[in-house]
């Protein structure tokens, strides 16, 4: 028996297996969950559809635990009403709403955030911020009382992480709609959380310096070490599931600690001990 026995949901942002909402999706299929999953839309010229395979490599791993994979693009309203009817159709209501989804142009992602462009500034919030806004608004008919819906953040959306730029701001603003969102979702019983994740090594995270976060937060966080996929992905599936049905409205930190530092903590030891 697992504590996602007859929960079914939806599982929208899943690039490869390095992603943490496949961490998340594999703990709640190995819960007994059972889910809908969306991909990256493939480019027409693409024969080998690279973005639906490496998600499918992923979830033909749990046949009995996988309802559909479908493409999805958040800038469009249609794509989202389409994948909404397709988990009306295969489930009816749903228990759990995973969103994992934040891009944007490697350009401006690069640039100092003063030097961030308009047009990649709009794109970078309409995708990683809005679409959660939007993605709920289309769920809202398929969400069953008691239902968790859960976004991915991280700590340059509440401090000045330098490096990322753009995508701190766009975070910065997806926390906001997450609390603005549980305060509408509420009444029908619904909860609305983000879970921020310390720095992992995703395919997002490659074009974010991953590498030298994870030194830093070895030297800096209480634990004295990054955490793994893994973790990450129980502490989601909680929040999607009904242990957690008291928590809404929340930022709930998986980084060992990092985020409650006020200063290098242990990191100052090799500075002391420096001749």
């Amino acid at each position: 028996m697992g504590y996602f026995d007859g929960k079914k949901g939806l599982i929208l942002g899943v690039a490869n297996d390095r992603s943490i909402a496949w961490a998340v999706a594999r703990e709640i299929m190995q819960q007994g969950g059972v889910c809908g999953f969306s991909h990256l839309p493939d480019k027409p010229e693409d024969e080998k559809r690279k973005n639906r395979r490496r998600v499918s490599q992923c979830t033909d791993q749990f046949p009995d635990h996988v309802r559909f994979l479908e493409p999805l693009d958040v800038g469009k309203d249609a794509d989202i009403a389409a994948i909404m009817d397709k988990a009306a159709a295969e489930f009816g209501q749903i228990d759990f709403l995973l969103h994992s989804i934040a891009f944007a142009s490697l350009d401006d992602l690069r640039r100092d955030t003063i030097e961030t462009s308009r047009e990649g500034f709009k794109m970078a919030m309409e995708i990683s911020a809005y679409s959660l806004v939007a993605v709920a608004n289309a769920a809202r008919k398929i969400l069953r009382p008691g239902a968790s819906v859960l976004t991915m953040t991280y700590f340059g959306g509440e401090k000045c992480v330098p490096g990322y730029n753009v995508m701190g701001i766009c975070k910065a603003a997806l926390e906001a709609a997450m609390r603005y969102l549980a305060y509408d979702l509420g009444p029908q019983g619904v909860r609305v959380n983000a879970l921020s994740a310390g720095p992992l090594k995703t395919l997002a995270g490659s074009a974010a310096g991953v590498g030298e976060m994870q030194d830093l937060y070895e030297q800096i966080a209480p634990l004295g070490r990054n955490v793994t996929h893994e973790e990450v992905g129980r502490t989601g599936a909680w929040l999607l599931s009904s242990f957690s049905d008291g928590i809404t409205a929340e930022v709930v930190h998986v980084d060992g600690g990092y985020n409650a530092m006020g200063s290098p903590g242990r990191m100052l030891d090799r500075f002391k001990a420096a001749p």
